[in-house]
């Protein structure tokens, strides 16, 4: 039917059977076999045709036809457009570049229903603290960096995409003395700590700044995971995000001292203005959408 349209299209617009079939490149006979289609199916004569001047009139209902056909192969074009685009699956290399929590606990279901939607796309991920994924940052070696700290504003685009809650967590023998107040009991322990340039460790300092507790002695180690094997083995207390303990809380290896504050923190990402591959666009709307 697709065929029959266009054919008839080009006959009105050429207002000859020969001359149609010259700009659709098909026989004279195979226009008039799917005029005679047209005709049979819509049961109405489209096209008059005067042999002895040579000439053809478009009917009433043949000027109709025209019209529509007109409309439903714009459309029938459209609607193809729209099926590459959402079919297509785009490809190309995204460098990601992401802090340690976020790397170790939001990152890996992200990247698995990215990659599972788009298959082709590669990608380069370094997992490091906030500082040193900024400084990739800003060198360009990465496209998109998603961060737990705080990084000076300059020319780029920062936008947060993730709430998280962050806990005082003890080992599960741990027990607080309730008859001292809670940031001189806290005072009196050994807290294990990040690094410098770690949005962890910039966030647990912050805490012990607004609670005044002047730690005891300081455990300083390079990881969410030996922080927290650290604490498992009753070394000191530690202030981390609760995506890095939930489920050793859950199963009692460790707990929660409570605080009377609430402490939340987000996670951002940041992209160079002007300058987003496809790709990279696509997974600034995957991390939009969570």
């Amino acid at each position: 039917m697709v065929e029959e349209l266009k054919t008839f299209i080009a006959v009105v617009d050429n207002k000859s059977f020969t001359k149609a079939a010259n700009s659709i490149n098909i026989s004279q006979p195979g226009v008039s076999l799917h005029i005679a289609n047209l005709e049979k199916y819509f049961g109405t004569k489209l096209i008059e045709r005067s042999n002895k001047q040579r000439t053809i009139l478009i009917t009433s209902t043949g000027k109709i036809l025209y019209k529509r056909a007109k409309q439903i192969l714009s459309l029938l074009n459209e609607t193809k457009e729209e099926l590459n685009n959402y079919t297509y699956s785009p490809s190309g290399t995204l460098k990601l570049g992401s802090s340690m929590t976020i790397g170790e606990f939001i990152l890996p279901k992200i990247l698995g229903d990215f990659i599972k939607e788009y298959p082709n796309v590669k990608i380069e991920v370094t997992i490091e603290n906030t500082k040193h994924i900024y400084d990739k940052f800003k060198n360009y070696d990465i496209d998109v960096a998603l961060i737990e700290g705080n990084v000076p504003l300059e020319n780029y685009m920062l936008k947060n995409f993730y709430k998280d809650t962050m806990v005082v967590v003890s080992h599960s023998s741990f027990k607080y003395d309730k008859n001292i107040e809670l940031n001189k009991f806290l005072s009196n322990q050994t807290w294990i700590h990040r690094e410098e340039g770690s949005g962890t460790g910039e966030n647990l300092n912050t805490f012990l700044n607004i609670e005044n507790i002047y730690p005891k002695n300081i455990i300083i180690l390079g990881s969410n995971y030996a922080i927290k094997q650290a604490v498992k083995n009753n070394l000191g207390i530690t202030f981390i995000s609760s995506l890095v303990v939930k489920d050793d809380v859950k199963n009692k290896d460790l707990k929660i001292i409570p605080t009377k504050t609430e402490y939340h923190r987000y996670f951002s990402y940041l992209c160079h203005k002007n300058n987003l591959s496809k790709v990279a666009e696509l997974f600034i709307q995957k991390l939009n959408d969570l």
